[in-house]
């Protein structure tokens, strides 16, 4: 075994107790590979089937994952202990790229100081408030999604997990983008699903790849729309037509994520209703804030029915206080000039710092929305070098599955001045201090 903790535990819950304790403290670290099953089970005295059962708990926690011959290891953002929220140690007088966030100065919330507030919701109603359900519907008709059945949830993640709960059983596969977005990574561990990575480009999921997966028969597949975590990448019309091809009709469940919406900086090109099955999920939290915790999510009359259903058994809705402040949000005039200005701003700065990169001999990517991606030979050697800069960036290996070594900057705060030397840097930290560009 690769660290000095003693797994302790006669019966399989207390196995999995101890193991949790371990990645708590810190002393089973992201990538640490457990004991195989009878080896440890000959250490504790138990039968390898307890051992087995406390790694299958394990699992269906979204602690530990299996991956052939490797064993079983602890997951780099474990969901049953604290450490799923590690980050990057970034002091002071380093910026910090990494964190994925909207600029707070472009945040619209100054502009709901008076929120009408109407009768008091109670047990039974309606879930979604009428006004921002005929809103939203709107919104999204113009943009080419059916909206006849429409839920709230909270927040695009949330939603994704309601929609993949209410189709989808433990061992079922996922495709998903890769690279892609690590909270949805680590979902799918915690539901006891398995991820069937798919490739990105600029114009969205790699058809070939999204072929193959289909014939590896995976039930379901999500699909960012544009503001691709971490690529930025946008569906394009031309993709999403050949994306519909290979799903119209069939059985497979699609998820959309929009979450990038109204900052996103890309036309939307929609697959919503190529399947018999589908969801579509528009989040608020870039444009406006991610405290909202709101998103619309459209689909087919069973999967809405679903979502709804469950979540009755749950927190039975989203309150309407922050639906009425969402919808207040949307129709004020200075709010909608400030997503403007905002998603303006994004634009300018990912299309600032990709044509730096470019002088610079460095591959850059980032048609949309908050991040740009940019392929490093190794992460290890190319964050350290750009950390000794005074940059931090999101290491790749976070969205990563099978896909090339990478790292993800968040344009959200650069401003104009920013671009030169932090390009500079960027292209040390890839090529070597005066290397030539290639």
């Amino acid at each position: 075994m690769a660290v000095q903790y003693i797994i302790t535990g006669e019966g399989a819950e207390a196995i999995a107790a101890s193991i949790e304790e371990g990645i708590a403290c810190g002393a089973l670290a992201p990538g640490s590979a457990l004991p195989p099953i009878r080896g440890l089970a000959q250490r504790l005295g138990v039968n390898p089937n307890t051992v087995a059962a406390a790694y299958r708990l394990l699992r269906e926690r979204g602690a530990v994952e299996s991956s052939g011959r490797r064993g079983t290891r602890v997951r780099d953002r474990p969901a049953t202990t604290p450490r799923s929220l590690r980050g990057l140690a970034v002091p002071p007088q380093v910026r910090d790229l990494s964190t994925g966030n909207p600029n707070p100065a472009l945040l619209p919330v100054g502009h709901a100081t008076s929120v009408p507030v109407g009768a008091a919701v109670l047990y039974g109603q309606p879930p979604i408030a009428p006004e921002l359900a005929g809103h939203a519907a709107a919104d999204l008709a113009a943009d080419g999604v059916p909206a006849a059945h429409l839920a709230v949830t909270s927040g695009a993640l949330d939603g994704i997990e309601r929609v993949l709960c209410a189709h989808l059983r433990p061992g079922d596969r996922v495709a998903v983008e890769d690279p892609g977005w690590p909270n949805l990574l680590d979902l799918l561990g915690a539901l006891g699903l398995t991820a069937e990575p798919v490739g990105v480009d600029d114009d969205g999921p790699l058809p070939a790849d999204l072929a193959r997966a289909l014939r590896r028969g995976v039930r379901a597949v999500v699909v960012t729309s544009r503001a691709q975590n971490p690529t930025g990448a946008a569906v394009s019309a031309e993709r999403a037509h050949a994306l519909r091809e290979l799903l119209d009709g069939s059985d497979v469940l699609l998820i959309e994520d929009d979450h990038g919406a109204a900052i996103a900086g890309a036309p939307l090109h929609p697959l919503a209703g190529a399947t018999r099955n589908w969801a579509f999920i528009r989040s608020v939290a870039k444009a406006y804030g991610p405290d909202l915790r709101l998103a619309v999510l459209s689909g087919d009359q069973r999967t809405v029915e679903r979502v709804q259903g469950r979540q009755r058994l749950g927190p039975g809705w989203v309150s309407h206080l922050l639906q009425d402040l969402t919808l207040a949000l949307w129709r004020d005039a200075g709010a909608a000039r400030q997503v403007a200005d905002a998603q303006a701003a994004y634009r300018a700065a990912r299309a600032g710092l990709c044509a730096a990169l470019a002088d610079r001999g460095v591959v850059a990517h980032g048609r949309s929305g908050l991040n740009v991606w940019i392929p490093v030979p190794d992460e290890a050697v190319a964050m350290t070098q750009l950390f000794a800069a005074g940059w931090a960036a999101a290491p790749g290996a976070r969205f990563r599955i099978r896909s090339a070594p990478g790292l993800r900057i968040t344009v959200a705060e650069l401003t104009s001045a920013d671009i030169a030397p932090l390009a500079a840097a960027i292209a040390e930290a890839v090529h070597g201090p005066g290397r030539a560009s290639v």
